[in-house]
């Protein structure tokens, strides 16, 4: 074992950062065993030097301005947990890749924004760039997708990549309580932010499923290309005629290269009750990789929290310390190609729609007529009571269609004076 130990810079003693404290103080022994050298932390960064954060920090240099950490002499590695997009996390970046340090992150967010140049900054300073903890908390789908499919052609990669809208779908189908009840349970709970926009709207999943896209299919990363619908508009009557389908519902991110396009999207979905990730609950995350000669895999476990993600960062520093890393992406950031985002309206799918209707002779030819002339073609109806105002729900899942048949019929149905509410429709996951 080498005496020449991996000197760290942390950025960020928010509950991950000062987890990673705990764990390398913890486990030191077995970390240095593993990478076959010590790994400490030297210096720190955070917006308060007061906080008590639970760990002695007593021993590490210090920097107001987190960019410094890049530019200390007692840094080898920088790990950045201080998210956003933009602003000081990508300053750090760019200035600790630039000067040939390693750099560790679980920033999902600017590697959706900012991944392709980040990792071509790497390769050109021959800088490690790891970010095991920016997708899946501790799965480790990262290394699983870059390293363990690397002999494969991916033909699917999908799954729950948000903990948060998973524990609001789950809580709501146990206790049969609305969206909007669950979801102040979750902020309590410490599951779900004060502003939640960028969990129950799918921006984070977006972010997540982005990145995992590009390893998938050695393409450049493309978020603006994802179709991104959130749970909001999810009710207790959409869990409840779900389960008498055989489905339960999921937030699902789902990618695949169609008809020359990168096909990715992320919407809530029927998942049939038969497939593992109808069974994943609570604040857990899955992702599910098909490959040509593998098959299918499925990565489950706790996607966020101190403990998975400062285990996540650990790992890529025994990475780095082992000197273990090669392009970020998997392939050098020239080789990846630049996919078109496919057009969502052409992918065909099958879907569930909740219409909710006045109670009157009549309305039921109405929507079949629509439906008929855009050659939507029904699988299953249920026609219920239950609905407010004394309105009814009309429920069906289509067969296998393009979307774009079924946007434009649920314009038409929208338009009508006897559908009181905005219709609500969602993927059925078909593989």
């Amino acid at each position: 074992m080498s005496d020449k130990p991996l000197r760290v810079g942390l950025a960020g003693l928010g509950t991950v950062g000062a987890g990673l404290v705990k764990l390398l103080a913890d486990n030191a022994e077995l970390v240095s065993r593993r990478a076959n050298r010590p790994i400490v932390i030297t210096a720190v960064s955070a917006r308060d030097r007061t906080r008590d954060r639970g760990v002695d920090l007593s021993g590490f240099g210090w920097e107001d301005n987190a960019v410094d950490l890049a530019a200390r002499d007692d840094v080898d590695t920088v790990v950045e947990l201080i998210g956003g997009a933009d602003g000081p996390a990508l300053a750090l970046a760019r200035s600790a890749l630039g000067a040939g340090k390693g750099f560790v992150t679980a920033n999902k967010a600017m590697l959706a924004h900012h991944g392709m140049e980040l990792a071509a900054l790497a390769e050109s300073t021959n800088a490690p760039l790891k970010f095991e903890a920016a997708v899946a908390g501790g799965i480790p789908v990262i290394k699983g997708m870059r390293d363990g499919l690397s002999g494969n052609r991916v033909q699917a990669v999908y799954g729950i990549l948000n903990g948060t809208c998973n524990f609001i779908l789950t809580a709501m189908e146990r206790d049969g309580k609305p969206f909007a009840d669950v979801l102040k349970e979750a902020q309590a709970l410490g599951y779900a932010e004060a502003d939640p926009t960028f969990d129950i709207d799918g921006i984070d999943a977006a972010h997540k499923l982005s990145i995992l896209s590009s390893l998938a299919f050695g393409t450049k990363i493309n978020f603006k290309g994802v179709s991104t619908c959130g749970i909001r508009s999810v009710a207790p009557a959409d869990i409840d005629y779900a389960s008498v389908l055989g489905y339960r519902i999921r937030l699902i991110g789902m990618a695949r290269q169609e008809d020359g396009g990168l096909f990715q999207r992320v919407h809530p979905c029927l998942v049939p009750v038969n497939h593992p990730l109808a069974h994943v609950t609570d604040s857990l995350n899955a992702v599910v990789a098909e490959g040509n000669y593998v098959g299918r895999l499925l990565f489950q476990g706790r996607g966020a929290g101190e403990g998975p993600t400062a285990s996540a960062v650990a790992a890529d520093l025994v990475d780095v310390a082992r000197g273990e890393f090669g392009p970020a992406f998997a392939m050098p950031a020239g080789s990846l190609s630049d996919v078109p985002a496919a057009d969502p309206a052409s992918h065909v799918g099958r879907y569930y729609i909740r219409l909710t209707v006045v109670d009157r002779p009549g309305v039921l030819a109405e929507l079949t007529a629509i439906l008929r002339d855009l050659s939507v073609s029904v699988e299953s109806l249920i026609q219920r009571g239950g609905a407010p105002d004394g309105a009814v729900y009309f429920v069906l899942t289509t067969h296998a269609g393009p979307q774009q048949a079924v946007t434009e019929a649920l314009a038409r149905i929208s338009a009508l004076d006897s559908v009181t509410t905005e219709p609500v429709m969602m993927h059925i996951l078909d593989f």
